[in-house]
């Protein structure tokens, strides 16, 4: 869009909510608009670093050893540091690092067996960067430390493999993608959906336009529920592990057995379960098989705590309204249904599809011609017309294998990988921008895709930027 033209249709859209804008160029070439509460938005400034691939000097040949290291060693990043060790030849695991001394013992014991040598067990994340003999590491920490964890990484040399939600705010995805550039790092985000072949297959699909336009999109992120929550007085802080550095970037709280185990429950540390946690596969995924669109322009959530009254800040359910100009995307999220499930093992790994009525995590797209059913991790997709009649379909298998798989195949060719630090940033601007809503006052938000800032609210702009404790900020200059 056109500058002038852009800045006309901005001074429009937030006309009605008293906000005047004015456009200038700032000193750097880089565009700018300045509203009346002196917010200044830049057009964001890694858009102008990106690189389709490194330089292949730096690449590690085939068969050459890649060592790797696991940070945050709960169940998850156990099962991915033990998948990757499963699947890839000539890779081994020198530290296993947690805070937490109870975590990680089966990943070391499993490791041990499987490379005759037992991994170093530290606390400190920042003892893996300074050595040099890691060329990777897989970051499974909680949400809140994602971002610095990756851009620690990224400064020392380390190619990444990061969970989602990638970020914790808009400006941190953004300061991801420029440590990523200027490093020239890999970063593989844990969106394995963008390395199933159903999900290109569907892509392929869409794209011949067999569905017709795509008009309306839902979304569907309904876990199993409800699941009760008693949160526990603060108590001393136990031996086993450093609480300073579990909480990192966020405030300073005393030691709370709730907070540490159940942190997806508190906005300090997450986006929510069913939300940051979970639906972030399904957004991710609606976004590759529509081929990335990109922002909507205005998302309204709304939501609340319905089923407890209890001491949980994230809401037990959320619907969130997105537009995206020429077609809506509606997605509902919550932890109250017990009649709802997700795509049970036999389907992700066989030849079924869902029971897609009560099928907790489907994607429903919406076309003038045909509507589509699509489930994630494993679930395939399928093409139905009137009367139910199924006029095409693929059958699914969990990507897990082969997104870890790529992600070593990338450190190795530097070659970007299948869910690169761009896409899984614009994917989980989504869930950031639901939340935004929601804790903003369950108002409308409006939002400049060109500037990648929210147009009509303060109190969301500051959330969208965070902040930090002292010594665990995001840098400024990656």
């Amino acid at each position: 869009m056109k500058r002038r033209q852009f800045c006309s249709n901005l001074s429009l859209g937030v006309a009605g909510l008293g906000l005047a804008t004015s456009c200038s160029n700032s000193g750097d070439g880089i565009k700018t608009t300045i509203q009346n509460d002196g917010i200044e938005n830049k057009v964001p400034a890694y858009r102008k670093k990106i690189k389709s691939d490194f330089k292949p000097g730096t690449a590690i040949g085939a068969n050459d050893k890649v060592v790797l290291a696991l940070i945050g060693a709960g169940n998850w990043g156990t099962n991915l540091i033990l998948t990757v060790t499963e699947i890839n030849k000539n890779v081994e695991v020198k530290y296993v690092c947690d805070v937490d001394d109870t975590r990680g013992g089966r990943a070391i014991a499993e490791l041990e067996k499987r490379q005759n040598f037992k991994p170093k067990r530290v606390r400190d994340m920042r003892e893996v960067f300074d050595d040099k003999d890691v060329d990777a590491v897989i970051i499974a920490t909680p949400q809140h430390w994602h971002a610095l964890a990756a851009i620690w990484a990224c400064q020392a040399g380390k190619d990444v493999y990061v969970e989602k939600s990638v970020s914790f705010n808009i400006r941190e995805g953004q300061k991801m993608i420029e440590a990523a550039m200027k490093y020239e790092r890999i970063v593989q985000c844990g969106m394995q959906n963008r390395s199933a072949d159903f999900a290109f297959s569907a892509r392929e699909y869409i794209k011949s336009g067999e569905l017709g336009k795509i008009v309306a999109v839902n979304v569907s992120g309904l876990l199993d529920g409800p699941v009760p929550f008693n949160e526990k007085e603060d108590s001393k802080t136990p031996d086993t592990i450093d609480w300073d550095m579990w909480l990192g970037p966020a405030p300073e709280v005393p030691y709370n057995v709730s907070r540490n185990k159940s942190n997806l429950y508190y906005w300090d540390y997450s986006g929510g379960n069913a939300l940051g946690n979970d639906a972030i596969h399904q957004m991710d995924l609606t976004r590759f098989v529509l081929n990335d669109p990109g922002f909507p322009s205005s998302v309204y959530c709304a939501g609340g705590r319905y089923s407890f009254e209890d001491n949980r800040e994230i809401p037990d359910y959320q619907i969130t309204t997105y537009d995206y100009g020429s077609f809506v995307m509606t997605l509902q999220t919550g932890q109250f249904t017990p009649y709802m499930s997700k795509t049970n093992a036999e389907i992700r790994f066989g030849d079924d599809f869902p029971e897609w009525i009560q099928n907790s995590t489907k994607i429903e797209i919406y076309g003038t011609k045909r509507k589509m059913f699509v489930g994630r991790m494993g679930g395939g997709w399928q093409v139905s017309e009137k009367d139910g009649l199924i006029v095409a379909q693929e059958t699914g298998r969990f990507p897990l294998k082969a997104h870890m798989e790529n992600f070593v195949d990338c450190i190795r060719t530097r070659q970007q990988p299948n869910a690169d630090i761009i896409e899984g940033h614009k994917s989980t601007i989504l869930i950031h921008l639901a939340n935004l809503s929601f804790r903003t006052g369950k108002n409308q938000l409006f939002f400049s895709p060109e500037y990648e800032t929210i147009t009509n609210s303060r109190k969301a702009q500051n959330l969208a930027i965070g902040s930090y404790r002292k010594g665990y900020e995001i840098p400024e200059i990656v």
